[in-house]
């Protein structure tokens, strides 16, 4: 048998090893799953079937955002989600979740590279005077599932990375809707606050007047300048209030915070009820839940990394390529191809404790990851019980403050007529006005609290937003 011959029989028998090695490599330990994840972090916790506040058990409704009916809303919904940089960040932190994917399955695969080599040395010196190239195989063989490990992190990672990106979607759109709400709450307390200060020029002209016919005092035209000085006051805090709340839902939209959107200035109507589900379904819904599963898995495939580092490693590489040179050309018996087929084996022996610290240390942080997930699962479930809670208290409360505020204002106009004829003094009239507002700033705070405690409880229960694409809203933002 030629050399050639031996060679070419070495490296297809290298082969043959290497595939023989891979089919009976260690298998890789299967991640736990959703349940088992549930189980282990929530096993001293006993979940109900049904939520302690009252509320409907059918399946959550999905596109929460159209049962507002509100196409502004929707718009600038949509416009957040193509220009908001925070979302745009998670976007780009999924990118970078898909290359390290690719990255960790990359490892898996044998190395193909072409060596190429070039140089003049003095004829003494043979070996560097060599030229020419090879083509070179590289292959790490994944004897126990180190490297399969890794890649598995890194795919749930991925996934997690994914979920947050959902859930990201998810809390601008709440954010957004929040938001709305509070710009439109505090465009109608401008009005508000401009009645009550017209209210209080028509006591100071109606004082004046009491006072040039000798049915007033001057204290009278004092009180009545003081409370239209409040009321002025309060009407340029609550403009500056306003205009803050237009920076902030700007920043949510992408827009220079110039506090120059156009606010219609009326509360959208409370949407209709919604059915809450059960306290299971939460957990297997909600994104960030969702993500802190995957958390796990990854935290899991990563002590599997750490043990499988304390084995023996084999690494294979093979070579095949053709030289030149004039000595070689001199020489009938030196052949101008070569080839090459080597085994390199690595057995840890000592490494001053790093692959054990290494194992603890993963070890430690899939306990993190575990605890992570029962924290969220159960500050999930509060926020759902905490939110139809409030449901049900802010309806309530809404309904107190609105017969509060129709009573007051009733009363401040019998106040006014019996200041005119003056049958009581400006002191009442100004403490009931003073009350009427209270009354209807109270009760635009309530409703609007409703409203976002609503939007919390579509964001708790982990219904999408699955907002339609409304015509004029520009470019969509990627489907969720």
């Amino acid at each position: 048998m030629s050399d050639r011959a031996a060679r070419r029989l070495a490296t297809k028998t290298a082969l043959g090893a290497c595939l023989l090695v891979v089919a009976t490599g260690c298998a890789v330990l299967p991640e736990p799953t959703a349940d088992e994840v549930q189980q282990q972090a929530l096993g001293y916790t006993t979940i109900p079937p049904n939520w302690s506040a009252q509320a409907s058990a059918a399946r959550v409704d999905e596109g929460w955002l159209a049962s507002f009916n509100d196409p502004a809303l929707t718009r600038m919904v949509h416009e957040a989600l193509a220009h908001n940089p925070d979302l745009l960040m998670a976007a780009a932190r999924v990118e970078q979740a898909n290359a390290q994917v690719d990255l960790a399955e990359a490892r898996l695969k044998p190395a193909l590279g072409l060596l190429g080599r070039a140089g003049s040395k003095p004829i003494a010196d043979l070996v560097p005077l060599l030229s020419g190239v090879m083509l070179r195989l590289s292959w790490e063989i994944d004897l126990w599932g180190r490297m399969r490990y890794a890649r598995n992190a890194a795919r749930a990672a991925r996934d997690a990375s994914s979920a947050d990106y959902r859930y990201a979607q998810q809390s601008l759109a709440a954010s957004v809707a929040r938001a709305w709400f509070v710009a439109n709450e505090t465009r109608m307390q401008m009005q508000l606050a401009a009645e009550m200060s017209d209210a209080g020029t028509r006591l100071v002209e109606l004082s004046d007047q009491r006072l040039r016919v000798g049915a007033g005092t001057q204290t009278d035209v004092m009180i009545a300048r003081t409370n239209l000085a409040t009321y002025q006051d309060a009407q340029q805090q609550i403009e500056l209030a306003h205009r803050q709340a237009l920076r902030a839902l700007e920043l949510l939209l992408g827009r220079y915070p110039g506090a120059t959107l156009e606010i219609a200035g009326t509360l959208t109507p409370f949407p209709a009820p919604v059915p809450a589900g059960i306290p299971a379904d939460v957990l297997d819904r909600r994104p960030d839940l969702i993500a802190a599963q995957r958390r796990v898995a990854a935290a899991f495939d990563l002590v599997g990394e750490a043990r499988a580092a304390m084995l023996p490693t084999l690494s294979l590489s093979a070579g095949y390529g053709r030289i030149s040179n004039e000595a070689l050309e001199i020489r009938d018996d030196l052949e101008q191809t070569t080839s090459t087929v080597a085994a390199t084996a690595v057995v840890p022996i000592y490494s001053g404790g790093a692959l054990t610290g290494q194992v603890r240390l993963r070890t430690a942080e899939q306990k993190e990851a575990v605890a992570d997930y029962a924290r969220r699962a159960l500050n999930a479930l509060d926020e759902v019980e905490d939110a139809l809670t409030a449901e049900r208290v802010l309806a309530e409360r809404e309904r107190i403050l609105g017969d509060a505020a129709r009573a007051n204002r009733d009363i401040v106009r019998m106040e006014e007529s019996s200041y005119r004829i003056g049958r009581s003094d400006l002191r009442a009239v100004s403490q009931r006005q003073l009350a009427t507002w209270a009354a209807e700033i109270a009760l635009l705070s309530v409703q609007r609290e409703r409203l976002s405690r609503r939007v919390d409880l579509h964001l708790a229960l982990g219904g999408d937003f699955g907002a339609p694409q409304p015509p004029d809203a520009g470019a969509a933002p990627a489907t969720q």
